[in-house]
């Protein structure tokens, strides 16, 4: 988590997953978040990454790095933890 504390605001994270999380795998490992919370910041970064990539492919990248890969990664363990 980059901020301190220690409970996670899940509608602030939901908004702006990177603002809380450094890392999706963050999201996963998170022992305070339920399954359905994990899932739905998870999906939220996933929309935020795929409109990156698009913006990069058009050729107006922000200079951010794109975490879609990761953030993949991490959605599937979630589901896979519960099933």
């Amino acid at each position: 988590m980059i901020q301190g504390t220690s409970q996670v605001d899940f509608e602030a994270a939901l908004q702006d997953p990177q603002a809380f999380f450094a890392e999706p795998q963050d999201v996963a490992n998170d022992p305070q978040l339920s399954r359905e919370e994990k899932l739905a910041i998870l999906r939220r970064w996933e929309q935020d990454a795929l409109r990156l990539s698009a913006s990069e492919s058009e050729g107006m990248g922000g200079g951010e790095e794109n975490k879609l890969g990761r953030v993949k990664q991490a959605l599937q363990m979630v589901r896979e933890e519960h099933s």
